[in-house]
């Protein structure tokens, strides 16, 4: 098979689709490796250790002319329609779930697109789960960043000090990207509050950690009381191929202390705090900074 590895054009977007290893292990089985000019550099490979794999590095055009599959890291977009042809594959987070326009792409031209977010084994997401870690341990990495005075934060360390409280950390779910943020939060010394629907996780986070991190059930009178208290609230809600539901109102946000900071990595598309937008900047109004970004790209060069 010929199988193309474009090079990522969303903003912030440095991961590559395949490392030079990878690379040779699929033409030693016999397929056509294709790799767009530039692609790895973002991770830290060079075109020269893609060849040495025995991959072609080709401009894009050609590359998606002559590949039976894209595999890419992040959802196309808009720019790279016209170089989908009909009955090609796709191997990408896809992220369908508010993108209209995409499904509509894919469905025209016939795109046989497999998403890595929805693909299971024994009811696991093995694909999206190491994402979901990783943008978990980032985002109270993120937060305390932006809990900075200097950028419009509340000047709380997060970490608290001799004499001084720590930040109210409030994480909302307790999957993946959940675990990721209680493990960073508390490690941090930050005094941690984990809200989730199930039982059953927040049994396993009282059993863990002794007592020393806050457990509620999800119901709307503990998510209000909670976002209202906190410092710092995280968004980790999934809903494996649909929207997350949207748990934080923008007059609940509203009324937030100011100067807290909310990271919300709801699936990375399906914010759970309909304050939320998308990018790195900081989304204010009177009271708190809102940032949705794409945590994972911006981690340490070859860790995704």
């Amino acid at each position: 098979m010929f199988i193309g590895i474009p090079k990522e054009i969303k903003e912030h977007e440095y991961r590559v689709a395949l490392t030079p290893d990878g690379a040779k292990k699929l033409v030693t089985a016999g397929h056509n490796i294709i790799i767009e000019n530039s692609a790895g550099v973002g991770s830290g490979f060079s075109d020269d250790e893609y060849i040495t794999s025995g991959a072609e590095i080709r401009e894009k055009e050609y590359l998606f002319e002559h590949s039976e599959m894209i595999v890419k890291v992040k959802e196309p977009l808009s720019e790279e329609y016209d170089f989908f042809y009909e009955g090609q594959a796709l191997f990408t987070y896809l992220h369908l779930a508010p993108n209209k326009e995409l499904i509509d792409m894919l469905l025209k031209k016939k795109i046989a697109g497999f998403a890595y977010e929805t693909l299971e084994i024994n009811h696991e997401l093995p694909l999206l789960r190491p994402m979901s870690e990783i943008a978990g341990k980032m985002a109270p990495v993120v937060a305390a960043y932006y809990m900075q005075k200097k950028h419009g934060g509340a000047g709380i360390l997060v970490t608290g000090a001799s004499g001084v409280a720590p930040a109210r950390v409030l994480i909302l779910g307790a999957g993946a990207v959940g675990m990721g943020a209680l493990e960073v939060a508390s490690g941090m010394g930050a005094d941690v509050t984990v809200i989730n629907r199930g039982d059953a996780k927040l049994k396993n986070i009282d059993e863990v950690y002794k007592g020393r991190v806050n457990t509620l059930k999800s119901t709307k009178e503990h998510i209000e009381a909670e976002v209202l208290n906190c410092d710092i609230l995280i968004g980790a809600v999934l809903v494996t191929g649909a929207r997350a539901p949207r748990l934080v109102s923008r007059d609940l946000v509203s009324r937030m202390k100011k100067g807290s900071v909310i990271v919300d990595k709801a699936d990375n598309t399906y914010r759970s705090c309909v304050f939320c937008g998308w990018g790195y900047s900081l989304h204010s109004c009177e009271h708190a900074g809102c940032l949705s970004p794409n945590i994972n790209a911006c981690t340490y060069q070859q860790n995704a």
